[in-house]
Formats: structure tokens, sequence, C-alpha cells
């Protein structure tokens, strides 16, 4: 039986999500449906606190099959890219953090997909780009969060010349958290992981929640919906518990708060 096209792996409240179509974890219609159907699932869960989406093989994700590209017509064009999309959206509106572990290669619709994750630490060797331009395509879809991370003339920069940028220009202008040797990639996602994990897992949810929201609004909603959302936390016990625990020189007891909630 054939291995499936995403690898889940779980401990504890962290998913592991795993590109499985090694070496190059290329996007046709089996992996982009596998990918929708995870984050949809996770979606639901409740006890998902931290995901990590991470490639097998040499690459986070080589973007698009060019082969499924050559044998498009109009109507089969739009078709694809909208299932590309409603993956790609399911993994950027996830009610939970999602760390993007880049191990290598990270192009075309794989970019978009890194750009999707909250967080992204990268193999100092990884590039990132987007060269559909160069085979007859414009970048489209979640393309358009790249002037937002990295400003409006070097995503010009990248969407029109097609060419990659190294693990290091990446860190350099905000697009990756962390560059790192490939022998350090896991111990450091797991390091911002754990770091997560140490937060109110209602307060990060929320946190989530407006994140989101600020992608898609002006500034006087961003801040209303933000007032909204810092009452609302009061609801949980997690910020009372915070405070109490902050003045009792103590950590936070989120587990036991979750359990009374």
């Amino acid at each position: 039986m054939a291995e499936p096209p995403v690898l889940i792996e779980r401990t504890g409240a962290v998913v592991r999500c795993i590109l499985n179509r090694p070496p190059l974890n290329l996007f046709e219609p089996t992996i982009i449906h596998a990918l929708r159907r995870c984050f949809t699932d996770l979606a639901s869960d409740d006890t998902v606190r931290v995901t990590v989406l991470a490639g097998s093989g040499r690459a986070f994700t080589g973007g698009m099959d060019v082969h499924v590209l050559r044998d498009l017509d109009v109507r089969r064009a739009k078709a694809l890219i909208t299932e590309l999309h409603e993956a790609i959206a399911a993994v950027h509106k996830a009610p939970f953090p999602i760390v993007g572990e880049v191990n290598g290669a990270c192009l075309g619709a794989g970019f978009e997909l890194a750009m999707a994750c909250d967080l992204r630490v990268a193999v100092d060797t990884a590039t990132f780009g987007l060269p559909e331009v160069r085979v007859g395509v414009p970048s489209v879809i979640e393309a358009a969060l790249l002037p937002g991370l990295v400003g409006p003339g070097r995503a010009a920069e990248m969407l029109l010349c097609g060419t990659p940028i190294t693990a290091v220009q990446a860190l350099e202008w905000g697009l990756v958290n962390r560059a790192v040797p490939a022998g350090r990639l896991r111990e450091s996602v797991d390091e911002m992981v754990g770091q997560i994990l140490t937060c109110a897992p209602g307060a990060i949810r929320l946190q989530k929640e407006l994140m989101i929201l600020w992608r898609q609004t002006d500034l006087t909603s961003a801040v209303r919906f933000g007032i909204n959302v810092f009452a609302t936390a009061y609801a949980t016990g997690e910020p009372q518990e915070g405070a109490l625990a902050f003045l009792e020189k103590r950590w936070p007891e989120w587990d036991r708060i979750s359990r009374l909630a």
C-alpha cells in the first residue's frame, strides 16, 4: 500500500503534518486534497495547540508539478487553482499556530504554503521563490501575503523577476523567523513550539483569530475586534490565573484552568 501524501504525527497537543511525496513534494491533486483534509480535520479538534508543517525528502515543496500545469485548459486551470487556494487557506485560517519547518527548496505554491504558516524556521541552505512567470503564469492566491511580509518593493522583485532568494536574505527581510544549520532545524522548531506551549492555550487561539482578522480588515476595525477579544478572554479564567501566578511568582497552571472550563 502506498504511503499517504501527508503524514500526521501527534505528540500530546502538538501535531506534525509532513508532505510526503519526496524528494520534492510537488503539488498535484492528491497531495492538495490530502493537505486540505488534514487541516480541516485538525481545525475541528480543540485539543490541538500547535502544528508543525514540514516536508520529507530534500525540499519543503518545489511547488506545482509542471506536468499537471502543462495539461490544463482555462476551465481546469481555474478548478485546480481554486482547489489549491482552499487547501492553503485551510492552513492560513487554522485556529492554532502553525510553524513551517523549511528543510530545503520552498518554491511557487510551496512558498505560498509557507507564507500561510504563522512562523517559519528554515535551514540556512533553503531557497525561496515564485518562479511562475518563468513558466508562463502569474503567482496568485496566497502570493498576495508577500507584500505584507517583505514590503511592496521586495515583493515586486520576487514576483516580476522570478528569481529565488536565499535563507539568509529571507531572514534579513523578515520572511523567516530563524535560519539555522540543517542539524539544528528540528531542535530550533521544537524550541519555538515549546515557547508557544508555555502560553495560555485559550489566549493563543484568541490571538491567532485576531491575527487572521488583522490581515483582512482596516485598522479601526482591527482595534475594535481586539477590544472584544480582550474582554472575551476573561470568560476563560486564563487572565485571572496568569495574573495570580505572576503575583505569586510561580508558573501558571493552564491545564487546571482548561479542566475547569
